[in-house]
């Protein structure tokens, strides 16, 4: 049976009104600096020490509660907000560089930031990057920047002009969710990476899924031939975590070695604390 018209048209109306409240809501928390930030550290397996973290957005709402990425990100960029919560994101990531840098607490590796499409475009996120750095005094070598494939993949050329300029000035550059957008590996041998990202949907079903296995075994073989590092994502299980190992794949984020943390909590678990005063 064929739904009526107008049950349907309650149910459409009701979400858009939903995607509607959020869209204010959001308005109000980024004029606010309402939003905070997660750090999910990434491990290397051979020492189990913290070679880098990767920075997530989070929003607690006064009226909606806790409102997950999945949700408000989507929003942002199909309303125009997505330029402005990147640069809140990037903000915030150097003012906790800055505040840990003040508590003698040495971060070791990058943060990295996700740079949604939309924001990768904006003629202005170099100089927001930059200038964001400078006011906190952070090394732009302590960022990273996470740029998924079809965000390259819109305008190439100018993806490929702007990672020079960030790699220029010693920001690192990831590829996030590899593999899983269409990309050239023409255009991949032209951009300056340091890493890739091997998305999560390869990940979950190793060992056991033998697509999976021969994409990941490939995609580290190319990565070595091309002297790029390779951080396998939402690794949660030791099994995952033997069959990376044996294929070459150290570094890794993941349930497994921590979930997202808050900047306290990656504090007191992963980042050693100032050396004593006076201790040689």
């Amino acid at each position: 049976h064929m739904l009526p018209a107008r049950t349907f048209e309650h149910w459409m109306g009701r979400a858009v009104a939903d995607q509607l409240r959020i869209a204010k809501r959001l308005a109000v928390a980024l004029s606010n600096h309402s939003l905070y930030l997660h750090f999910q550290p990434q491990v290397d397996m051979r020492t189990g020490e913290l070679i880098g973290a990767e920075v997530l957005c989070r929003w607690r709402d006064d009226e909606l509660g806790e409102v997950p990425p999945s949700q408000f990100v989507p929003i942002a960029e199909d309303r125009g907000m997505i330029v402005a919560l990147g640069n809140c994101v990037i903000e915030q990531a150097c003012q906790q560089l800055a505040a840990w840098q003040r508590q003698g607490c040495q971060l070791s590796g990058q943060l990295s930031i996700n740079i949604a499409a939309d924001q990768f475009e904006d003629s202005e996120l170099v100089a927001t990057l930059l200038n964001s750095c400078r006011q906190h005094s952070i090394a732009p070598d302590q960022l990273s920047v996470e740029i998924t494939e079809s965000g390259i993949m819109t305008h190439p050329e100018d993806a490929i002009a702007t990672t020079e300029i960030l790699k220029g000035h010693g920001l690192g550059l990831s590829i996030d969710d590899f593999g899983t957008g269409y990309s050239s590996l023409g255009y991949l041998k032209r951009l300056p990476v340091d890493k890739i990202k091997l998305d999560r949907a390869f990940i979950r079903d190793l060992p056991h899924d033998q697509a999976d296995a021969a994409i990941v075994t490939a995609v580290l073989a190319m990565a070595a031939g091309m002297g790029l590092d390779v951080v396998a994502e939402g690794v949660e299980t030791q099994a995952q975590c033997q069959f990376l190992i044996k294929a070459g794949c150290t570094l890794v984020q993941g349930f497994y070695f921590a979930k997202p943390l808050s900047a306290a909590e990656l504090e007191q678990r992963w980042l050693p604390p100032p050396l004593a005063e006076g201790a040689n």
